[in-house]
């Protein structure tokens, strides 16, 4: 063989295919060689066989035909004439091979196996106690290729630790080392083909599959595996079922219409098929017989490439079928190799050499090698060599000689002379090993497996036979030509959609129904609280720094939230602010200018003014609400509001408090307390206020101190920094020392009688109180339920009412008669000195009237006029006597001033000039008051 050229092959093909005789391959399955490894191949199938019918241990007969098996055990052969015919591993050594028909059923497979173990050059297999110089009649083993086998050979070939390096068997449990530890595979694991799928339905968005798996080990386990990975990935699997095996002429047809109908009515359009070959072409029959609806097959390698199934008569109706198939490196020459073997294997020349140098096939052992290959064209064999890859096998030989390499300890120049080498003595050279197969570097992990890629397959149907098409490939991360599959839905280009329910929209999270967690309601996620992948059951928190809106999917930082300086409610309060304040320094400097007239004295002097400074003082204090707070600012906002409005009210008591004594007690009273109402006793008392309110105040700092405080769910965006108040109780009290003088001042003036001729300074007092408590008392309310952001702003809009309205009762009606009636700035209108306004008692001054029309007043007493007029003086700080005359001696009256006779009833009522002078009084106070 190693003379024929490309050419010389092709001719013998030609040869082989017109001669009609049988072959003689099955001879071409054993060859010699200073080192024997042994073969595995499902070769045929015992497909209608009854084994549950056997009652002898006899000789079965495998009646169909696999050209898989004959191509994979023709892929052992070329590797092994490549490296006998190389220098790169064994150079000067030849190995051999015994290649065996395992029928694809255990029972078979364990006669060749036996072979295996029997001692070289014997047939038996001697039983002792220690094996380690036991020489079989091979050292390592290729096959088999299915898991199920591969479960009861690797057993089997551990107790003797042979190696085993399997080109099919992907089941994960041969990983187990402990089990299994001569065994190697030049496949992965079911494992990574199991999350090669999860990955395709993840791709496509399939998260309502059916799993069905053959009821055996290999499908069991790999239902099992394939559960627990799709459970990861949130795809629910609809129904779960098994595949009966078929049995000696029965398949048990009425658990697969169960089955098939479940899968029907669940409403999926997509079937993860995990079964041997057997198991598929059972229920792909069925299937076609009851026409099932036509859905998306995901495969499993085991019968993907099992021409059992593709034959099923009608397959092309069951939908599209996709699968993974191992990754390899072409073989090129294989398909020129092939057919020269069935050339040679036609020749009746070289059939009849191989009788004289090939020892006898022991057929008598082990029965006929496969009598099927005897009868095989290449055009037989042509559709297998298209549709598969032989490269697992051709890998496996090459791990074993790689190890065999490494034991004996070749080099370049050749291997010592050949020497006995034990099975179990290539194990310690296998484990972690490295080696090549054509171009690849491949690696055995500490399991014995190997890290290889898939291939996506997609069959395309040309008549009855399918054409197997890559349309991805998995190398840890699915990469997919997603314009090469066609589907079985109408047009060909959408793949089916198989899903409980409907894809949340942005910002819903999914709310499980039942026991899938595929099958829920959409719910969308809540103000704070966000969807962080598309697969969440539940909304995420946002952080503390955090805010998010209705349905959103990311979180935003929150903002800090306080009552900045450049806010429409903060401008319009300034200017509320600078119209307060300049109504109060045009007061105060109006009051400073005229500081000797009879208006600022009779409204206190200094006192007065000092209550205008005081109010202003008041005003400023707002000025420590807006900004960012902070702990000082936050403790000075209270005490730097009422130390000064104590003050202001301070001064008001006192005149509210003259104004009662001079109107409502005896003419004796006022003489004796008008120093407290005036001169350094009233300093006293305002003092005195001032000092209770800063004592309050600062047992508020220190028992209930405001601190800066940072709200994180006051506002939904942002964040709120803030002065908290901690008592109401404690606020309340600090407001206490200004509601008792304002009270006190509304008592003193709210029932006064006032003097017609005289300035009404009651009414300004009472009017200045009662503004202060309805601006106080609608505060409470107002500031208990305004939300937490405005409350700054609330208190200052209720600290410059407060003063606007002290300022316009009291201080601007006279600041008004000042520049327009400067007339009325007299000692009668605003002292009370004269003798029509000493001569009035609290009993006639409801009959004197300023009405032009109106008769004359009845003339009072004179001894209780000349008592007022003594009042009066007290009044002004004169005593009785004073003014440079005797205490008998009478003042004359001022220039505007009438006398009214106190003898003479007859007289007139007045003269004009005193008529005109009162009426333009109150005219005056009307429209001052």
């Amino acid at each position: 063989m190693p003379g024929l050229t490309p050419l010389g092959l092709s001719l013998l093909a030609l040869l082989g295919l017109t001669v009609g005789a049988p072959l003689c391959l099955s001879r071409l399955l054993k060859m010699q060689g200073d080192y024997m490894l042994g073969g595995l191949f499902p070769m045929s199938s015992a497909e209608g066989t009854g084994f549950g019918d056997r009652t002898r241990p006899e000789s079965i007969t495998c009646k169909r035909f696999s050209g898989f098996g004959l191509l994979w055990a023709l892929a052992v052969k070329m590797a092994v004439d490549e490296i006998n015919n190389g220098s790169a591993l064994l150079p000067g050594l030849r190995l051999g091979y015994d290649l065996f028909d395992t029928c694809s059923e255990p029972m078979v497979a364990m006669k060749p196996s036996l072979v295996f173990l029997a001692k070289a050059g014997s047939r038996n297999i001697a039983a002792y106690c220690n094996y380690t110089q036991y020489q079989p009649r091979v050292l390592a083993v290729i096959g088999p290729y299915s898991s199920e086998l591969a479960l009861v050979t690797g057993k089997f070939f551990s107790f003797f630790l042979m190696p085993q390096v399997s080109y099919g068997a992907s089941i994960d449990r041969l990983s187990d080392r402990e089990m299994f530890p001569s065994f190697f595979r030049t496949v992965p694991s079911d494992r990574v083909q199991l999350r090669a799928i999860v990955e395709l339905l993840v791709a496509f968005s399939w998260n309502w599959v059916a799993a069905v798996g053959s009821d055996d080990e290999y499908g069991r386990q790999g239902l099992s595996i394939f559960s627990n990975l799709a459970s990861a990935r949130n795809i629910c699997i609809a129904h779960e079922g098994l595949v009966p095996l078929p049995q000696s002429h029965r398949t048990p047809l009425g658990q697969v219409e169960k089955l098939l109908q479940v899968v029907n009515q669940s409403n999926v359009q997509v079937v993860v098929l995990f079964a041997s070959a057997r198991a598929a072409h059972a229920l792909f029959s069925y299937s076609v017989h009851s026409q099932l609806t036509p859905k998306v097959w995901v495969t499993s390698e085991a019968w993907l490439a099992s021409d059992l199934v593709a034959t099923v008569p009608g397959m092309a109706q069951v939908g599209t079928v996709l699968g993974f198939l191992q990754h390899s490196d072409p073989l090129p020459e294989f398909r020129s190799y092939v057919a020269a073997y069935l050339a040679l294997a036609a020749d009746p020349a070289f059939c009849t050499s191989l009788d004289a140098a090939q020892p006898g096939l022991e057929e008598d052992v082990v029965g006929p090698r496969c009598p099927q290959c005897d009868h095989v064209t290449l055009k037989n064999l042509l559709a297998w060599l298209t549709n598969h890859r032989f490269f697992a096998a051709y890998a496996a030989v090459y791990s074993v000689a790689q190890a065999l390499h490494n034991t004996l300890r070749c080099n370049a120049s050749g291997c010592p002379a050949r020497k006995p080498v034990q099975p179990w003595q290539l194990l310690d050279r296998m484990y972690n090993m490295r080696f090549h197969a054509r171009d690849l570097e491949l690696s055995f992990d500490a399991s014995g497996n190997v890290d290889m890629k898939y291939d996506l397959t997609l069959w395309m149907w040309r008549g009855q036979e399918p054409e197997v098409r890559t349309v991805g490939i998995f190398d840890g991360q699915l990469r997919l030509n997603r314009s090469q599959i066609k589907w079985h839905t109408l047009g060909n280009q959408e793949p089916p959609v198989s899903q409980c329910s409907r894809q949340c929209a942005e910002g819903q999270v999914r709310r499980v129904k039942g026991s899938h967690s595929c099958c829920y309601d959409c719910v969308d996620c809540r103000a704070g609280t966000y969807r962080r992948t598309q697969d969440d059951l539940f909304c995420t928190q946002c952080g503390l720094n955090e805010w998010s809106p209705d349905r959103s999917t990311r979180c935003f930082p929150r903002r800090p939230k306080f009552l900045a300086w450049g806010e429409p409610i903060t401008l319009g309060l300034l200017m509320l602010l600078g119209l307060v304040l300049g109504l109060t320094l045009a007061a105060l400097g109006l009051f400073v200018r005229h500081w000797d007239s009879p208006m600022v004295q009779a409204s206190g002097g200094p006192l007065a003014c000092f209550g205008l400074a005081c109010l202003g003082l008041a005003c400023l204090s707002v000025l420590l609400f807006p900004g960012w707070p902070s702990p000082t600012g936050c403790l000075a906002q209270q005490p730097l509001f009422h130390l000064p409005l104590t003050g202001c009210l301070s001064t008001l008591f006192l005149q509210a408090a003259e104004t009662f004594v001079e109107s409502e007690l005896p003419p004796g009273w006022m003489g004796r307390l008008q120093g407290w109402f005036r001169g350094p006793r009233a300093w006293l008392i305002v003092l005195l206020a001032v000092l209770a309110q800063a004592a309050l105040c600062a047992w508020y700092l220190v028992a209930f101190p405001f601190k800066v405080v940072t709200d994180w769910q006051a506002l939904p965006q942002e964040v709120l920094v803030h002065c908290c108040m901690h008592s109401w109780i404690s606020f309340g009290l600090v407001h206490a020392t200004n509601a008792i003088l304002a009270f006190l001042c509304f008592l003193g003036t709210f029932l006064v009688q006032s003097q017609p001729s005289r300035y009404n300074r009651a009414r300004g007092l009472t009017f200045a109180t009662l503004s202060h408590f309805i601006i106080w008392i609608s505060f409470v309310p107002l500031f208990a339920n305004v939300h937490v952001a405005y409350q700054p702003a609330v208190q200052m809009t209720a600290i410059l009412l407060c003063a606007l309205g002290i300022l316009a009762s009291v201080h601007l009606p006279k600041c008004y008669l000042l520049l327009w009636y400067p007339a009325l700035n007299t000692p009668e209108f605003f002292l009370g000195e004269g003798p029509g306004s000493m001569g009035e008692t609290r009993e006639n001054q409801e009959s004197v009237t300023l009405d032009p029309v109106s008769p004359p007043p009845v003339t009072p007493d004179p001894d209780l006029q000349s008592g007022a007029r003594a009042g009066r003086r007290q009044h002004l700080g004169q005593s009785p006597s004073s003014g440079g005359e005797h205490s008998g001696q009478r003042q004359p009256p001022g220039p505007l001033k009438a006398r009214v006779s106190t003898t003479d009833r007859n007289a007139p009522a007045r003269t004009t000039a005193v008529a005109s002078t009162r009426d333009r009084a109150w005219q005056a106070c009307i429209q001052a008051g």
